[in-house]
């Protein structure tokens, strides 16, 4: 781990030195609220370096990733809720398929790897910090921020670029999670309790999600609400433009309605027949009964899943906004009521 530590603040460095922006690109905007532009570019620069290899969950690069990802909660003051420090541990069994990569096989436990021939065992992390609730009525209950920092590795070159970087998926949910925790933490303590993860697997099969639900750092029972964030990096003109974004399920409970009402600038999914209420890493908590939904401002873009989802199509003018909103939807979660959900939206407890 503190190999893996050394060798992240270093790609800190080159990321910082060497993705600066560029003459042309979109325009980062003054710091609105608590975002300081200088952290939104730095560490989304450093997450979508190419030297952390695509975030494949599993590899050497993913988890470069995850100790640039501690280390920044660390620095915010988070205390520490994996097995190892900020690190849970996840661990996988690789099968083999033709012609492409290992699928990867989530294992009831840590301890099942010994039956795993050793040439298929993986271990991956989720990063996960808390931030402690102060209000005595509110302190034991528990708001989860989240965002997924694996993509999809080393694949197929297209027009020459091999590394699929995942600058928007979901390097600038992860971002989004950090800043927040990082205001939040400095601000007055939050009433509710906050975790503040980053999952791995998700592109797999929402698998580091799955694994933590099973192993969670508080009670489930204690959970009132999860916001997910995925892929707020470009503005989405079905939802407004700049610096607006959308609640997957906005139906399905009462958080939009919340969030609406404290001038939160969302809307409700555009993209229904998408079904990304279902996508992303929200559906496992929204499955246990936990109103759960996903943040974003994905605009249908042909980068999605390809090399070309690079730093350089990022506007963080845009960016610096929907991070400041998301802040404050999350210190509404936290301070406010609960969500609850309305008849029949919440989805049935099957499925993965």
């Amino acid at each position: 781990m503190r190999t893996a530590a050394l060798l992240a603040s270093a790609i800190l460095s080159i990321a910082c030195a060497s993705r600066s922006p560029e003459p042309g690109r979109a325009p980062v905007a003054a710091s609105t609220d608590f975002v300081r532009e200088a952290d939104v570019i730095r560490i989304l620069s450093a997450l979508a370096h190419d030297s952390m290899e695509g975030r494949l969950t599993g590899t050497p690069g993913a988890n470069r990733a995850a100790a640039f990802i501690a280390a920044e909660m660390k620095a915010i003051g988070l205390t520490p809720a994996g097995d190892s420090a900020y690190h849970q541990r996840v661990p996988f069994a690789a099968t083999p398929r033709p012609g492409g990569r290992p699928r990867l096989q989530l294992l009831d436990s840590i301890g099942a790897l010994a039956g795993v021939p050793e040439a298929a065992r993986r271990i991956s992390f989720n990063v996960v910090g808390i931030l402690p609730g102060r209000d005595p009525a509110l302190r034991d209950q528990v708001v989860l921020i989240g965002a997924h920092y694996d993509h999809m590795g080393i694949g197929a070159p297209v027009n020459g670029d091999s590394i699929y970087n995942g600058a928007d998926d979901d390097a600038s949910g992860v971002t989004t999670v950090l800043e927040i925790a990082r205001a939040i933490a400095k601000g007055p303590p939050p009433k509710r309790t906050m975790i503040f993860m980053a999952t791995t697997g998700e592109e797999q099969g929402i698998l580091g999600t799955r694994w933590y639900v099973r192993h969670p750092a508080l009670p489930l029972s204690r959970m009132v609400a999860e916001m997910e964030i995925e892929m707020i990096g470009r503005p989405d003109s079905l939802a407004g433009g700049t610096g607006k974004a959308w609640l997957t399920g906005y139906d399905r409970s009462t958080m939009g309605e919340i969030l609406r009402a404290g001038n939160i600038p969302i809307v409700a999914d555009p993209y229904p027949q998408m079904n990304f209420f279902e996508r992303s890493d929200n559906i496992v908590f929204a499955r246990m009964g936990i109103p759960a939904h996903t943040l974003s401002s994905y605009n249908l873009h042909a980068d999605y899943h390809q090399p070309s989802d690079d730093i350089d199509k990022v506007n963080f003018g845009h960016m610096a906004e929907v991070i400041s909103a998301a802040g404050r939807a999350a210190r509404i979660l936290a301070d406010g009521p609960a969500p609850q959900w309305k008849p029949g939206g919440r989805p049935p407890a099957s499925g993965r």
